[in-house]
Parts: C-alpha cells; structure tokens; sequence
C-alpha cells in the first residue's frame, strides 16, 4: 500500500471514529449539549484538528444522517422481493428492531434525540423519495397497497395514520429493549416474542377478519 492509500485510509478510520464520538455523546448527553471541542476531547484530537475534518456541528450531524440512514434503508432491502404487501410490512417490523438492537447508538440519535429539524435535514441531506432507500416510504407504499386491495377493515384508508400506527408499535419495543433491556427489575420475555406479537396484535386489529 502506497503512502497515498495510506493517507486516506487513515483519515476515513480517523472521520469514523469522530462519528462514533459524536454519536454516542449525543446519545449521552443531547445534541445541543454537546460541542466540537467535547467531540474532539473525547477522540483525543485538537478542536483545530477536528474542524480540518468537519467544518462545524452541522456538518458532522449531516454525514452522520447520511450514513446511519442509508445503514437503516439497507436493512429493508429484501422487502422489496415481498409480494405480499402485509408482509411487507411484517417483514420491515422485525428488520426495524433488529437495526435498533444491533446498533443502538445510531438509534438512539436518530430516533429518540431531540435534534433541531434544520439540523437533522439540512438542505443537502434531503430524505431520499426512493422506497428502496427511505424506510418510511417502504412502510407506506406497502400499506397503500394493502389499502388498495382491501385488506384492512372498512374506514382504515389513510395510509399516513396506518403507517404512523405501525411505526409506533415496532418503536415502543425497540426504544423498551435499547433503553432498558439491562434493567434488573424487569424480567423481560425474549425480544423476538415480544416483535412478533407486537406486529401480529397490530395487524390483526388493522386487516378485515383479524387476518394477520
């Protein structure tokens, strides 16, 4: 490997580990809470150093939004080869929680802290309207569809409300088990019984006949 590989090899592991930094202190401690110098602190850099890599606060929380949500769309990926729009949606529950678990910190920055709407979506980091790369959109499309060949009880055609019902069920057992699966007063049910009868009680109180 030739000094120039070298290099930028270097400052790619370098710019990761400023991400995972930042990441886990505003997961820590909340985004306005948390300042460049304390990033740079907690990597062990100068704050002018830092900036050579990030030209503010912005920027930093830009490339981590950009990175975490593509890492979070990928996961869903296989859905599209799902015919069946319900299990679609079954499918994109348990590939939700799963992300969560399996990196929690991600989630908790992108789900569960309180970041400035201009912050979290600045104008070069528009969410993508790609349902292959948008996971939201993946959700709604496959509960428009399910709408469209009546599957869902009778007065349930908003597809935004539906989606957003959905979302909720599958956040509140990933946020529960991010949060508090450590904690010794709860004897918590195995995490995959929980997911699918969180997604199976949802749907059955959503699809006509219960048929979920």
């Amino acid at each position: 490997m030739g000094t120039v590989e070298r290099r930028e090899r270097e400052k790619l592991e370098l710019r990761r580990r400023i991400l995972d930094a930042a990441r886990a202190l505003f997961a820590r401690e909340g985004y306005d809470a948390v300042s460049m110098r304390r990033i740079a602190d907690a990597v062990e850099y100068t704050p002018a150093a830092l900036y050579s890599h990030f030209t503010d606060k912005q920027s930093l929380i830009d490339e981590m939004c950009r990175k975490d949500f593509a890492a979070f769309s990928a996961k869903f990926a296989e859905a599209a080869g799902l015919a069946d729009p319900v299990e679609r949606i079954r499918f994109a529950g348990r590939k939700y929680v799963e992300f969560a678990v399996t990196h929690p910190n991600h989630y908790r920055v992108m789900f569960m802290t309180p970041v400035p709407h201009t912050k979290r979506h600045s104008a070069d980091h528009a969410m993508p309207d790609d349902p292959s790369q948008n996971g939201y959109l993946l959700l709604r499309d496959a509960v428009s569809e399910g709408i469209g060949q009546g599957r869902f009880r009778d007065g349930l055609d908003d597809a935004e409300l539906l989606s957003q019902t959905l979302w909720a069920g599958v956040h509140g057992v990933a946020a529960l088990e991010v949060t508090m699966c450590n904690d010794p007063w709860f004897g918590w049910a195995p995490l995959s019984r929980r997911v699918e009868l969180m997604i199976d009680s949802q749907l059955r109180g959503l699809l006509k006949g219960g048929a979920a």
